[in-house]
């Protein structure tokens, strides 16, 4: 594999894709030339969501609505419709996950890490890559299998010491689709639409897709072990929490990948 790395949406986002060294030359090159192409688009798919909705760009859509000089009506269809979604996100989480600050202000870097991320997948399967693996900032979306034929190991780093990580659990027969969430690393800072609960430093969920797995780490870290029983039962994910003072405690699907990892 070879492994391409930039930096988008205020973080490190590396793509592996397959390196074929035993094909002809031409073929060789086209294969290259492809491959280029692709982490073009992959990159040029992060720039796009961050123009859009980065609130630390002045000039992106979001940061327009949110000094009040764009109303919703008169935004793009892509913001209204993402934020729709959030919306969405909110209701069925209970207010958990929400796309609103305290302060009222839109935010929706709760989502739109996760749809680059979806958007760079789309474009790797257009160019006709089915071995792959997108991590940005830790969270994890993958296809198809390494080059020796392996699932794909994903790590998660210790909230206790970030230079280590906590566990490596394998994909083989698992979803794709890998999100942590927490307070480990930069802090207090997620919010919700109703009190904060304090139980779970670190959240980590496994989902059929990286939108959802994103949103219900989101979503646990928020609302603590109440929300965590409404989400093992009400969605097809796995999750491993970690609490504050250390204990883990995961599901059995998650429990078998760890075995593997």
């Amino acid at each position: 594999m070879v492994q391409h790395v930039f930096e988008a949406m205020g973080t490190v986002v590396s793509l592996a894709l397959p390196e074929r060294m035993d094909l002809p030359e031409r073929m060789e090159l086209l294969e290259k030339t492809n491959a280029t192409a692709a982490v073009t688009a992959v990159a040029r798919c992060f720039a796009e969501f961050d123009e859009r909705y980065s609130l630390y760009r002045p000039d992106s859509e979001l940061s327009l609505l949110a000094r009040g000089e764009l109303s919703l009506t008169a935004a793009t269809d892509e913001l209204r419709s993402t934020y729709a979604a959030s919306l969405r996100w909110r209701d069925e989480t209970g207010g958990a996950f929400t796309p609103h600050r305290p302060d009222g202000v839109i935010d929706l870097n709760g989502t739109v890490k996760a749809l680059a991320m979806q958007a760079a997948a789309n474009e790797l399967l257009r160019a006709g890559f089915s071995d792959w693996c997108l991590n940005a900032g830790g969270d994890v979306l993958c296809a198809g299998s390494q080059p020796d034929g392996h699932a794909w190991s994903v790590g998660v780093v210790n909230p206790a010491d970030r230079s280590a990580l906590l566990f490596a659990l394998s994909l083989d027969g698992m979803r794709h689709a890998v999100a942590t969430s927490g307070s480990a690393e930069r802090g207090d800072h997620i919010w919700s639409a109703t009190a904060i609960d304090r139980t779970y430093l670190q959240v980590t969920v496994v989902a059929d897709d990286i939108e959802t797995a994103d949103v219900l780490a989101t979503a646990i870290v928020a609302g603590g072990p109440t929300t965590l029983a409404t989400i093992v039962e009400g969605w097809p994910v796995d999750v491993l929490t970690v609490a504050r003072d250390g204990a883990m405690v995961a599901t059995a699907g998650l429990i078998a990948a760890l075995a593997t990892g």
